[in-house]
């Protein structure tokens, strides 16, 4: 049982196993629960249409889908054809993501191909224009399953900045193992077994005596 504040910015965090992905995964109906229910503004989602619901949020995972097509048209995936695509939005959403430096450098700028799923970019770049997808859409929910989770330290970071601009007003859900990423967010909800163990700011969880996330947390040093 929880409850996840409009706005606010919340992470899940718990062992492997635990629900997490499980969790972010019926918000937007992937599949329905068994038993209970989640309310999106006080209306049962299951009685929600499921365009309408999923238009009401963006999902960036560590597994990011790319076309082979152009940067702009996997940057505004989902419109009906390419005659339709913002194309002063695309721009603001890659300089948002930090990529408008290497559309600077290809010979046809958002025109340019990204190649079999992005092959032609590297990890970074890949998990960036995801984002810039998400900032695109402009959904009021953001999901962020393991945005960064494959990526080096370097690029880690420049995703990281990218996330911290695409989550500015916006409900915005983590699940993610850097404690750079959880620091930050308004409120963590610990999962264990399918459970919700503990909640709150990562500092009260982090120095709550003989709590679990304290103890997770210790024996990751």
């Amino acid at each position: 049982d929880l409850k996840m504040p409009a706005g606010e910015v919340v992470a899940f965090v718990g062992p492997s196993g635990s629900g997490k992905s499980t969790l972010v995964n019926l918000l937007p109906r992937f599949f329905n629960p068994t038993s209970g229910a989640i309310h999106l503004d006080g209306l049962n989602i299951q009685g929600i249409d499921l365009k309408d619901l999923r238009r009401q949020m963006a999902f960036v995972s560590q597994d990011v889908v790319l076309f082979n097509d152009t940067i702009a048209a996997n940057v505004a995936y989902g419109v009906a054809s390419s005659e339709e695509i913002d194309r002063g939005r695309v721009h603001e959403a890659l300089q948002a993501a930090n990529l408008t430096e290497l559309v600077k450098e290809l010979p046809e700028g958002i025109d340019s191909g990204v190649g079999d799923n992005g092959n032609r970019l590297s990890g970074g770049q890949r998990q960036r224009l995801a984002i810039a997808r998400a900032i695109y859409k402009d959904a009021p929910i953001l999901i962020l399953d393991e945005a960064t989770s494959a990526l080096d330290e370097d690029s880690q970071a420049k995703v990281a900045a990218a996330l911290d601009l695409a989550m500015k007003g916006r409900t915005s859900i983590v699940i993610a193992h850097r404690m750079s990423t959880i620091e930050k967010c308004d409120k963590i909800f610990v999962l264990d077994n399918g459970r919700v163990k503990e909640e709150g700011d990562f500092q009260t969880l982090l120095h709550k005596p003989g709590g679990f996330f304290a103890n997770m947390e210790a024996g990751k040093q």
